[in-house]
């Protein structure tokens, strides 16, 4: 076999669909959503109960599902401008045949939509949503300027706010770690945005950076960033619980090493850095959901 030949394309490759849903993305997700299940929805000292509660399971495994067909999506339309941004990291028409990408996309999201059902017509309602959402995103919102980083944070915010939606009970707590999901999100697209503006702007993408440069999206960080922190300060002397300056300090401390890191990121590998270090501040914002009393 002549060394090109390992790179052909396969109808399926185990390691490359691992790669492909971002394996580490779709745990993070069951994670979130059972530590907030646990810990925001409680009580905490029913976990057992939660923990294997199995409807709970299937409104995760079909939001992972969901999530896994918006990677896979995401990924066949921008073949191209992945080529540039990040070669090595290309999966559809290097790994895995594109075909075999948009089968896994269509069943992924008819067994997600048809496990939510399983739980509740709201959630199924929710999965269906989030599915054609991000099926626009990747066709078409992602190449305009902001719609596209709102649309892939209100749909990461809703992942955490699926879970009040489907026990009916203590929306306000969790709906704050839907706002941070959001936060976050939207912060790390416009970062990744920032990291990619040369493979964007070579296929016609209006990023916000391509748009404002990367000094105007620096400036739009700094404000979201501002106005979070604003909100924070606002809860934290608003409503008051056991250990909730913990719970406030594992928010502030990484968002200020956030914009510390944002000031003095002037290149691409900088800003990869940057990306990773926000997935970081995300995991630290889901641990700090143990440290909340109910």
């Amino acid at each position: 076999m002549e060394p090109r030949d390992q790179y052909r394309p396969r109808d399926f490759s185990f390691l490359g669909f691992l790669k492909l849903t971002r394996i580490q993305n779709l745990l993070i997700i069951v994670a979130t959503q059972y530590v907030a299940a646990v810990f925001l929805v409680g009580p905490y000292q029913n976990w057992r109960q939660i923990v294997t509660d199995f409807h709970l399971l299937l409104v995760s495994v079909s939001t992972v599902l969901i999530a896994a067909a918006g990677y896979i999506i995401n990924d066949y339309y921008d073949i191209k401008i992945d080529l540039i941004n990040k070669p090595e990291k290309v999966i559809v028409g290097t790994v895995l045949k594109r075909r075999t990408a948009i089968i896994a996309h269509t069943l992924f999201n008819f067994i997600g939509i048809g496990l939510g059902l399983a739980v509740g017509f709201r959630i199924a309602v929710v999965n269906f949503l989030a599915a054609f959402f991000l099926w626009l995103y990747s066709n078409q919102l992602k190449r305009m300027p902001l719609v596209g980083n709102l649309m892939v944070a209100v749909l990461t915010g809703m992942s955490v706010l699926v879970i009040t939606i489907y026990y009916q009970q203590r929306f306000n707590l969790v709906l704050l770690y839907a706002i941070f999901a959001f936060v976050v999100t939207l912060l790390r697209e416009v970062i990744k945005d920032m990291e990619d503006l040369q493979g964007d702007a070579q296929f016609g993408s209006r990023t916000l950076p391509i748009i404002w440069g990367l000094r105007g999206s620096k400036i739009f960080i700094y404000v979201v960033s501002f106005f979070f922190g604003a909100f924070l300060i606002y809860l934290k002397l608003t409503f008051n619980f056991p250990r909730s300056i913990v719970v406030f300090l594992s928010f502030i401390v990484p968002a200020l090493g956030l914009i510390l890191l944002l000031y003095r990121a002037d290149t691409k590998s900088r800003f990869h850095n940057l990306s990773v270090y926000v997935k970081w501040f995300m995991l630290v914002g889901i641990l700090s959901m143990t440290l909340v009393t109910i």
